[in-house]
């Protein structure tokens, strides 16, 4: 057949050109609605206690796990793995925490100057046998060449029978003057408050302590035992000229019948007394409930608060029901009232759903 010219449309090779188009677009319908098939899309990030730093155009995301597990993004939906911060667990885990199983707990991460401090705690459930520890990178990219993580050993640490508080769960705010304090506990005697040294690595000296958040403990309840005091996971974020802090109540961790939900307080100085929206001191019980569980997502908590280009962000975990009680990453939009307290919007639980696509 010359060149150029068409095939009748009753020969072989049109007939053969026309079974090869129909083929190859029945292929290509075949993979669209295989691509669009429930089972087979990305899972969802699943993590506990995140919290969030950004570097550059890229987003990371750490939280508990073996070593600290850490995952990196460019938009906040679409995440991938990232290593770990230890290869395998602090020289001194056993020692302070003997039933330590290699999950390093509750991270928090901030930048000074250009270097990044991730704190993270060791512990046990249901002891104070524990403490928190500090780590420092000048990179959280772990493509570069600079990326080492360097561990600064123990800040702080809470023995059984002598500490009535629980080494656990940091987080690391400044005050007016630039000066770092870290936020820390859980149960015991409640949420406290330490001034740090110039090094952020340790308490100043002379020590100064304070307690921001407490729950009901009964009179006479053996201080090696948590109590049933249930709050935990500090976050303080100023904004408004306040600084609001969150906490966690409930209990974490027990998928479907988990009753973890978020209060909030705040005060004019960062060293409290953080008062509620009916003005009742934290560490008398008080705080504003924020967002608590509902019959597709039980129990969520643990969060972080972040202002990412110009707005707000409720970072937390959250149990899906609907998958057997596995904790879900999710990133709400925080708005403020007329009375500048936080609100966000439940339905977000829903509508924000992450990707972890390696």
């Amino acid at each position: 057949m010359p060149p150029h010219t068409s095939a009748p449309a009753g020969s072989k090779p049109a007939r053969r050109c026309a079974l090869l188009l129909a083929g190859a677009l029945l292929g290509l319908a075949f993979a669209a609605c295989t691509r669009a098939a429930p089972d087979e899309r990305p899972p969802q990030v699943s993590i506990h206690d995140p919290v969030m730093a950004q570097e550059g155009d890229t987003y990371y995301l750490f939280s508990t796990g073996p070593g600290i597990t850490i995952y990196r993004s460019k938009d906040r939906i679409n995440w991938h793995r990232a290593g770990r911060a230890f290869a395998s667990e602090p020289s001194w885990a056993k020692r302070v925490a003997p039933e330590f199983n290699g999950h390093l707990w509750a991270p928090d991460v901030i930048e000074r100057d250009g270097r990044y401090y991730l704190y993270y705690s060791v512990s046990a459930f249901g002891k104070n046998t524990s403490a928190i520890g500090v780590t420092i990178n000048d990179t959280l990219d772990p493509d570069s060449p600079d990326y080492q993580w360097r561990d600064q050993g123990i800040a702080i640490e809470s023995v059984p029978n002598r500490d009535n508080w629980n080494a656990i769960d940091p987080n690391i705010a400044l005050d007016a003057q630039g000066t770092a304090w870290m936020a820390f506990g859980s149960f015991w005697g409640g949420l406290k408050l330490v001034k740090l040294d110039d090094s952020w690595t340790h308490p100043a000296e002379p020590q100064e302590w304070h307690t921001i958040a407490r729950a009901e403990r009964p009179p006479f309840t053996p201080t090696a035992k948590p109590g049933p005091a249930e709050l935990e996971a500090p976050f303080i974020f100023h904004k408004n000229g306040y600084y609001y802090l969150f906490i966690s109540r409930g209990l974490c961790c027990r998928g479907d019948d988990s009753t973890y939900r978020l209060a909030v307080g705040r005060a004019r100085q960062i060293t409290g007394p953080y008062l509620d929206r009916d003005g009742k001191d934290l560490a008398d019980g008080g705080g504003t409930p924020l967002i608590a569980g509902n019959k597709r997502w039980p129990g969520l908590g643990h969060n972080g608060a972040y202002t990412f280009d110009g707005r707000d962000y409720l970072v937390l975990h959250a149990y899906e029901h609907a998958d057997k009680g596995l904790q879900k990453l999710k990133i709400l939009d925080m708005k403020w009232d007329r009375e500048q307290w936080p609100i966000v919007d439940p339905a977000q639980l829903d509508s924000f759903t992450s990707r972890l696509l390696d």
